[in-house]
């Protein structure tokens, strides 16, 4: 028999003790308790990278693609390698617990944090996700599921309640967490919204299906501030209030326990799941508690991580569910922990490529033959300050950023000029200063002077930032202000804007003289506004190139408004109409041209919601008038989600690059000359409208829409979307020549179809096979097609290659309230094969058999089988 040792310690702690691990210590990390052997743990917010405990510039993160780019590739090996690079940077900064993936769908396109979630499709999301946390937990690093559950829109997302039916709940919204659990992710984050009348810290869908039916073992930890009560948290399956260390729990929930309104059989359980936290992330060592006479059965129940090779935890530690691989060159990358970046350079740089969705190509105008070009011009707002992530807390500060315009300016060195105009000026935030214009006074250093002040505005802190956006400033009690100071040198004349964001009193003035002396006040509670997005208050002063000017702003540190404080300048602009036209005439002088365009943070950012799907500006005036002056016109759309495309069919080529991380301009630039494949297919829908609004109404968003979301909409449409889900070109051409599909199907199990092609076009490529499945004649409610399976093959010019697609059991089931079970009709599925949900050339019947009753092949979880009516 062997003693369980987390038992053990639970028992060692007195109530107070236990109940003091449940919230953080800091805003980061959790309580350490010396006497168990148990160390601090910290946690950091990704998904795109491993930003730390805080907001420093200084401590930069190497940047992935966005997930919705990440979730473009269709490719689970890349993302797990991936995840593998993000366990190696959380090491490097003493990461334990990683806040992501996000897991949530792409219910509507307006949704402000669509480029954080994968797809609008439950398997795709769940798929990619699962190879996300493999590939960080392989390297001994907790990913955390989030946020659990219907989490799918920014508008009122603190209060809003999501009224979804239960079918609609399993086979959607619960779908990727399954799948997660599945891959044996360690925690998950409860959202801020409500799911059917209860607030999801304190909802019962906590205990079932997550840690009941499906078994998950791990923490769920609360969004930040997301537990709202003592004794309804408490009582329900959250475990882990953050941040801390002020929360509802703490002394009033030990009150509750001694008074009987929680049981302490709860507080041991939560406890005791953060125990096993920390023992997979190497932050338990029980020392001399660890007797192996106690564990006749097996090793000692807390191996150190370093003697397990793969950094992750043993597989009684992860349920069994191991990971795909185990060797740390496929998950952690050393060079990482070391400092050097180039292999990882090199596999972002891939995933750039590899998400990249070529969305038109007419006459095969891509890709561009360098030996050809003697002029390119590069235009747009987004070429030189191209997005590479999305705002809110998912950002991350990147080692260093290839805008397209320098790598394309790199991929032709020596072969092409490379000209550039922005043709547009886009209206968005100011733009913090940085160590291109700005100098600290004390020192001369590139970059700005920040001050802590105290209340008789006596300096009590300085340090060196590089960038006027300061989001957490030293943490001093006393201080009472921040100040930001620089030099900022104009490198033009003319009306400059300046500008100063916080809330409370902010204060401005340049060279003595006052600009901005103001009184903000608050006026939002969501945390991602107060504490990284407080408004701007704007001035303009006329200043003369080369002629410094000491810029001086100060903000009051008022309680509960947050630290973030920003210092920015924008030079002139030239008048609208005349950069339009000169980008033009640039156009009509080069060789080919490549237009970026995109969305602005105000756009796509956490905390809202976008209210249309148009580019901001006067953007699509801009491609519509360059593609008329040059046919050799490529647009390179830099987005997180959909945006409307008037034009599409006015451009012969059109790339989506998504938000697409560090290495941008050298993905892209592999891209447009050939060096790597287009290898992305849509992970969602892209129209010029939504279809489902992410408004309440009085604090409800109902879920009216049941099952058809993204493209099972639009199938029930009477026009089609501009581009369908799975949509996707390639630099070769495909034949589909046939569909294999085994006999019948056994519900409860999975099976394999075999779908042969060929690669018909004259250079090799890579080809995401989907497989859909239908049930056009079904006793229950369906959408009319769903995604059952996918799988990538590679091939040769001409040649003929099989690919086996895996299909899951769960492909054929439907959810039944009444029953509350899985359960699968009897009868035939059309099983459809081909690039796209709308492009499935090839057609075969599954079969699902009476013979499948046989009580062998029943297992516990299995359906019950249903004859079609």
């Amino acid at each position: 028999m062997i003693i369980d040792e987390l038992d053990r310690l639970v028992e060692k702690l007195d109530l107070e003790r236990k109940v003091r691990l449940l919230t953080g210590a800091t805003v980061w990390s959790t309580h350490a308790e010396p006497d168990i052997g148990l160390r601090a743990m910290v946690t950091s917010d990704g998904p795109v990278g491993v930003r730390g405990e805080g907001w420093d510039e200084r401590s930069p993160s190497l940047t992935l693609p966005s997930a919705t780019a990440l979730a473009s590739t269709w490719d689970d090996d890349l993302v797990r390698l991936l995840g593998g690079l993000l366990a190696a940077e959380a090491r490097r900064k003493g990461v334990h617990v990683l806040l992501a993936p996000t897991l949530n769908l792409h219910r509507s396109p307006l949704g402000g944090r669509h480029f954080e979630c994968y797809s609008e499709d439950p398997l795709l999301t769940g798929r990619i996700g699962a190879a996300y946390i493999r590939g960080v937990q392989a390297g001994g690093v907790a990913a955390t599921a989030k946020h659990y559950v219907a989490n799918d829109s920014e508008t009122e997302r603190l209060t809003l309640d999501a009224r979804v039916d239960e079918q609609t709940l399993r086979e959607l919204y619960l779908a990727p967490f399954e799948a997660a659990v599945e891959a044996g992710v360690w925690a998950v984050m409860s959202a801020y919204n409500g799911v059917n009348g209860t607030t999801m810290s304190e909802n019962p869908l906590l205990a079932d299906p997550l840690k009941t039916a499906w078994g998950f073992d791990g923490v769920v930890v609360s969004d930040w501030g997301g537990v709202r009560s003592t004794g309804p948290a408490a009582r329900a399956a959250q475990d882990l209030a953050m941040p801390g260390p002020q929360s509802p729990w703490g002394e009033a929930l030990v009150a509750a326990v001694r008074a009987g309104d929680v049981p302490e059989a709860a507080i041991d359980d939560k406890v005791r799941r953060l125990l096993r936290l920390a023992s997979r992330v190497g932050a338990l060592d029980p020392g001399d508690l660890r007797d192996p006479s106690l564990s006749a059965d097996g090793p000692a129940a807390f191996p150190d991580p370093a003697e397990r090779g793969d950094h992750g935890p043993t597989p009684a530690e992860r349920g069994g569910h191991a990971p795909a691989h185990s060797e740390r060159g496929d998950h952690a990358p050393a060079h990482a922990e070391r400092g050097d970046h180039a292999p990882a350079r090199a596999l972002l740089r891939r995933a750039v490529a590899a998400g990249t969705v070529l969305l038109r190509n007419e006459n095969s105008l891509l890709p561009l033959n360098p030996s050809r070009l003697r002029r390119v011009a590069v235009l747009g707002p987004n070429a030189v300050t191209a997005r590479i992530q999305g705002g809110g807390s998912a950002g991350v500060y990147p080692v260093s950023v290839v805008s397209p315009l320098d790598g394309i300016r790199d991929a032709l060195s020596g072969t092409a000029e490379v000209v550039h105009s922005p043709g547009v000026h886009l209206d968005d935030r100011p733009t913090p200063l940085g160590t291109g214009n700005a100098r600290n006074p004390l020192t001369g250093e590139p970059g700005v002077l920040v001050r802590l002040l105290d209340a008789a505005a006596v300096e009590i802190h300085a340090e060196h930032r590089l960038t006027g956006r300061i989001l957490e400033p030293a943490r001093i009690d006393s201080a009472a202000a921040v100040e930001i100071r620089a030099l900022l040198s104009p490198e033009a004349d003319g009306p400059w804007d300046l500008a100063v964001a916080g809330w409370g009193h902010v204060f401005l003035e340049a060279d003595g003289r006052v600009l901005i002396d103001e009184e903000v006040e608050r006026d939002t509670d969501d945390p991602a506004t107060v504490h990284l997005s407080p408004p701007y208050r704007r001035a303009r002063l006329t200043m003369a190139a080369g002629r410094d000017v000491e810029l001086v702003s100060r903000r009051r540190l008022d309680p509960g408004s947050g630290i973030a404080s920003v210092l920015a300048a924008d030079p002139p602009w030239r008048d609208d109409e005349v950069e339009l036209a000169a980008a033009v005439e640039l156009a009509r002088t080069c060789d080919a041209v490549v237009v970026v365009v995109g969305t602005t943070e105000e756009i796509e950012s956490e905390g809202v919601d976008r209210t249309h799907l148009d580019l901001p500006g006067r953007q699509d005036e801009l491609v519509r008038a360059v593609a008329a002056a040059n046919p050799a016109t490529v647009v390179i759309v830099n987005s997180g989600g959909p945006v409307a495309l008037p034009w599409c069919e006015e451009v012969p080529a059109v790339l989506l690059s998504w938000f697409p991380g560090q290495e941008a301009g050298h993905g892209l630039a592999d891209v447009l000359f050939g060096h790597a494949e287009p290898g992305g297919r849509l992970p969602t829908t892209w129209a010029g409208r939504a279809l489902v609004s992410t408004v309440p109404a009085d604090g409800t968003l109902a879920y009216a829409e049941g099952l058809d979301i993204g493209y099972r909409a639009w199938l029930r449409q009477p026009t089609p979307p501009a581009y369908w889900f799975g949509h996707g070109l390639g630099y070769t051409s495909w034949s589909y020549e046939s569909l294999s599909v085994p006999p019948d199907a056994v519900p409860g199990e999975p099976f394999s179809v075999r779908v042969r092609l060929r690669n018909t076009g004259e250079r090799a490529g890579r080809e995401v096979v989907q497989v859909y499945l239908s049930r056009p004649e079904t006793g229950v409610i369906r959408p009319a097609r769903w995604l059952a399976g996918y799988a990538t093959v590679d091939a040769g010019p001409g040649e003929v290659v099989d690919v086996t697609v895996d299909i899951p059991a769960r492909a054929f089931q439907h959810w039944s309230a009444g029953h509350r079970t899985w359960r699968a009709e009897e009868g035939a599925f059309t099983v459809l094969a081909g690039r796209s949900v709308a492009d499935l050339p090839l057609r075969g019947t599954a079969l699902l058999g009476p013979e499948a009753l046989r009580p062998e092949l029943l297992g516990e979880r299995s359906p019950i089988l249903l004859k079609a009516p």
